[in-house]
This record gives C-alpha cells, structure tokens and sequence, in this order.
C-alpha cells in the first residue's frame, strides 16, 4: 500500500514515515503542496495524508484540485485547526477524515485503516478477485485457497494496478505511469506480466490484444 504524506514539519514528517514503513506501508514525503499534486499524477498512491497549511498549494486546494479533476483517492487531513467551520471546509472538499494535532502514530495507523476499509466499502481489507484468490490489500499478501503466494515488489504493484481498475483494461502505459513512475520498454511490461500471470490460475489476467490487460468477473 502506497502512501503520500504532505506535512511540512519536518520532524513529524520523518516520525510519520518511519512508523508507517515499520508497519508495512510504503511512503513518499512531500513539504510542498504543489510538489505533492503533480507526484499524484506521476506515481499511483492508496492514501493522502494531508497537512492543511503548507507551502505553494494548500491540502485543502490540492484535494479540491483533485476531486475537479475525478482523482477519487482517500484522504485524511492532519491538521492543529480546531475550528468547525475548518472541518466542514474539509469535508467539502472531499476529505474522508480529519486528525488533530497532536496525536499518537496509533491512531493515525486507526484512521488510515477506517478510511480505506471504508473507501473499498468492506469490512476489512480482503478482496476476492475470483479462483479462489484473496489479496488483502492491506498486508500486500495473495493467497490461493487460504496458501500465499509469493509476489516480487514489482508483480505486486502490477496486480494492484489491476485489482485497482477491475473490469477496465490496463495498458502498457497505465502500467508505465502506476507502477514504474516513467517510461519503460513495453518488452519489460510484458515480461513482469508474463511473470505475475504464471503464478495464477490460467485466463485470471486476461490479454485483449493491442489494448492491455484486465481482471474481470
């Protein structure tokens, strides 16, 4: 599970990724707001943690910026505000959480698992994805018929993508943008797909040729 984090105190930036790499996240830092929007459309992330007053963009622009713009990713704001019209301004703006400052690493861990069990409209963080695979989205672990199934760093990503855009095929380039970041051989996509897929029933990634590939049930 990838992770943004805009907090431009730097020592509570850094205790934030710390804790959340130690639990098993993977987390990118920014300080600057507009710094931290165009990363949004560079890399594919799970989750925003937002701080509110920030350099050249604040959280609160950025997630309106990103709600015009159909980029339905959730979000929790971390901020010292306390007054109401603040929290209503931030849920207008499409946040799915508020956390005042100061607070304890646990229970931001609390707020971030509320809002993507909430944002993938389940209980928990299990997906069934057909054959009898389970991805728990939140440990990044695949099972078949309750045996793990080991992924490397990048056939992980890839599934995520593909999980993340069920039912719509994932081209080459949507593969280039969400998990490599930039441009990579397509004869590279290929052959990292072509990995993942020979560790999964037959026909569970389909290939429509010229166009991607697709999970669909």
């Amino acid at each position: 599970m990838k992770i943004l984090l805009l907090e431009d105190e730097y020592s509570l930036r850094i205790s934030i990724e710390e804790f959340l790499t130690d639990i098993g996240y993977e987390v990118d830092g920014f300080m600057d707001g507009m710094e931290a929007y165009e990363a949004i459309y560079d890399k594919s992330y799970d989750i925003l943690l937002l701080d509110v007053n920030v350099p050249s963009l604040s959280g609160f622009e950025l997630l309106k910026k990103l709600r015009l713009d159909d980029k339905n990713i959730p979000a929790i704001f971390l901020t010292s505000m306390i007054d109401v019209d603040d929290l209503k301004e931030g849920y207008r703006r499409g946040c799915c959480d508020y956390i005042r400052k100061p607070f304890d690493l646990e229970e931001l861990e609390l707020r971030i698992d509320h809002a993507l069990a909430s944002f993938f409209k389940d209980d928990c963080f299990l997906i069934d994805i057909g054959y009898d695979i389970v991805y728990d989205i939140k440990k990044s672990k695949l099972t078949l018929n309750e045996k793990e199934i080991i992924l490397r760093k990048t056939e992980q990503d890839m599934l995520e993508v593909l999980i993340k855009h069920k039912n719509s095929v994932v081209s080459t380039q949507m593969f280039q943008d969400e998990v490599w970041g930039e441009y990579v051989e397509p004869a590279t996509v290929r052959v990292q797909l072509n990995n993942l897929r020979k560790k999964l029933p037959d026909d569970l990634i389909q290939n429509r040729r010229g166009l991607g590939y697709i999970i669909e049930r």
